[in-house]
């Protein structure tokens, strides 16, 4: 049975490497960005203790799954339930490349050009991933990856 975590900074392939490894294992994926902000508002965090009861709805309904997302409060949550971990961590100028081309993520944001706006903040954002010392920096990814006793991968490239 699969369950899988995906995380790494913003940019770095979760979402990517999410959706062909669910299309090969036909099991459902969890963006824990469609559980953690209120719908069609921008960066408005919904409450911590409903996107956590969200969160393990998904693992109680599903048996496999695979969730992404850069969120460790939430990953943490899920880690006890996952048979393997992959924390993508190709580096800062690979993130920004990715986040250069990413395409138009419909289930964030109501048209391209909402996204486009948010490209020289999500740039910044990204830049920071080593120097964040929050739920989304690296120290917090490294730390779930150390700990983490099942299978696991890192990706550098």
């Amino acid at each position: 049975m699969y369950r899988i975590i995906i995380f790494g900074n913003s940019g770095s392939g979760k979402s990517t490497l999410a959706k062909k490894l669910a299309e090969e294992l036909n099991i459902p994926i969890l963006d824990l960005d469609t559980i953690v902000w209120e719908p069609n508002q921008i960066a408005i965090r919904r409450d911590q203790e409903d996107v956590a009861n969200d969160l393990r709805d998904f693992i109680e309904n599903n048996t496999a799954w695979i969730i992404e997302g850069c969120y460790s409060t939430l990953i943490k949550i899920a880690v006890e339930f996952a048979s393997e971990i992959y924390f993508l961590n190709p580096g800062i100028v690979q993130c920004l490349e990715n986040n250069q081309n990413r395409p138009w993520e419909p289930h964030k944001f109501k048209s391209p050009q909402a996204q486009a706006e948010t490209f020289d903040f999500l740039n910044s954002w990204i830049q920071q991933y080593t120097e964040r010392d929050d739920e989304f920096g690296y120290s917090s990814h490294r730390a779930i990856f150390e700990e983490f006793k099942g299978k696991k991968h890192e990706i550098t490239e």
